[in-house]
């Protein structure tokens, strides 16, 4: 998955410089990168149950009855990946603005317009790459009669929606971040029928739903777009946070504490079992099976209890990577200053060494190969991991070192 730009490094011990070098010319944020690289391994790990634990696929919630507890907390852990990115994206916008000439927070001058067309250029991209590269990714199918409109795909559409939200004063893009995280859910009663004019928009905006396509195929628009503007708006607006000025502590605590109210409020809606999550709780036969069906949250389109849990989290897990060893750090940043290259990569990966193996074994569904359990799923992806961190460091060396504008884009 896509990030904005190398994002600006502060004063602070947890921010470090790009390698000099004549082409160097920018330095990253550790703890963003850091963060990236780790939902990034989450994403690996969700992908391989998809390619390689295809016989158990899960539903969206998932039906608790048919889903063992440790696929479903496997497939929860997913659950941070796309909140996480497209927030760290808003985040990377307002930096990159800032390192173009706006003030601390990006807000005058032509860090904005700077930022608003580097949005709407690597928007587009992103929105090309989803229907060309990443959808033949899945499926080895150069004319697929179903085209997958994504998490690369809502990305590129929340990043041109954001190049016009920039020009708004920064607590008007705040206000509306919010108002729609916690308030598209009013929305749900809203529905259309395929026959009727707004049922294109609708699908792409709100609801899950086919599209016919000119050609004889169909989209599917897995990722409706509404809500993740939302997301992607409040990553632009903690973008001061991470200003050169602000001291390291003070950005924790802020983080820390925004995390824990929204903890807070996804525990009070829970709670109440109405409002921010279409499918309710139910009290189980275990505790276990209670704690599943309160986290059993709605993922397309995310619902707002969804958005809360999972911002939340990773808020506070962006406060800890500010404190992690750098070792660690350093492990992770890899994959998390080359996100694009890593998402291609593995997905290449992952289909083409399954459908491999199956052409050799003969693969039981769609040519492919399914692992005997969740443990096997986690091995899988933890071997994946390491070729896909030498790569992405490879790449990272290669894309520091020439100065094509197209590098910008990977």
């Amino acid at each position: 998955m896509p990030n904005v730009a190398g994002t600006r490094a502060s004063a602070s011990d947890t921010h470090v410089q790009a390698p000099t070098g004549a082409q160097s010319k920018r330095s990253r944020i550790v703890s963003v990168d850091a963060l990236r690289g780790f939902v990034m391994l989450l994403m690996l790990v969700d992908h391989t149950r998809e390619l390689f634990y295809y016989h158990m696929q899960v539903s969206d919630p998932m039906a608790l009855p048919a889903t063992p507890p440790s696929l479903f907390f496997t497939r929860l852990t997913a659950h941070l990946c796309a909140p996480v990115f497209v927030l760290l994206t808003g985040l990377a916008a307002s930096l990159y603005a800032d390192s173009r000439g706006g003030d601390a927070g990006g807000d005058v001058g032509g860090g904005r317009t700077a930022a608003s067309s580097f949005l709407l250029k690597r928007g587009l991209f992103l929105v090309a790459l989803e229907v060309t590269v990443v959808n033949f990714a899945w499926s080895f199918d150069p004319t697929p009669a179903i085209v997958y409109l994504q998490v690369i795909w809502v990305i590129g559409l929340s990043m041109i929606a954001l190049a016009a939200l920039v020009h708004l004063p920064r607590i008007a893009v705040l206000v509306l971040g919010l108002a729609i995280v916690l308030g598209h859910n009013l929305l749900d009663p809203i529905t259309f029928t395929p026959d009727q004019p707004g049922y294109v928009a609708w699908s792409m905006l709100h609801d899950r739903g086919f599209i016919d396509l000119p050609f004889g195929a169909r989209a599917r628009t897995s990722y409706p777009l509404l809500p993740w503007i939302g997301v992607i708006a409040l990553g632009w607006s903690i973008g001061p946070w991470f200003a050169r000025q602000v001291d390291r502590d003070v950005r924790c605590r802020r983080l820390m504490v925004t995390g824990a109210a929204a903890l807070a409020l996804f525990a009070v809606l829970r709670a109440l079992n109405g409002y921010g999550e279409p499918l309710p709780w139910q009290a189980g036969a275990t505790p276990l099976a209670t704690i599943m069906s309160i986290l059993n949250l709605t993922k397309y389109p995310p619902s707002a209890d969804f958005l809360l849990l999972t911002l939340g989290i990773g808020m506070l897990f962006l406060a800890a990577f500010e404190r992690t060893s750098a070792r660690l750090n350093r492990v992770l940043v890899v994959f998390g200053s080359a996100p694009l290259f890593f998402y291609i990569l593995h997905l290449f990966l992952l289909h083409g060494v399954n459908s491999l193996t199956g052409a050799v074994t003969g693969g039981a569904i769609k040519g492919l190969v399914s692992v005997p359990n969740v443990a096997s799923i986690w091995l899988v992806a933890a071997a994946a991991a390491v070729p896909c961190w030498f790569a992405c460091r490879w790449f990272g060396r290669f894309k520091r070192t020439h100065t094509g504008w197209w590098w910008r884009y990977l």
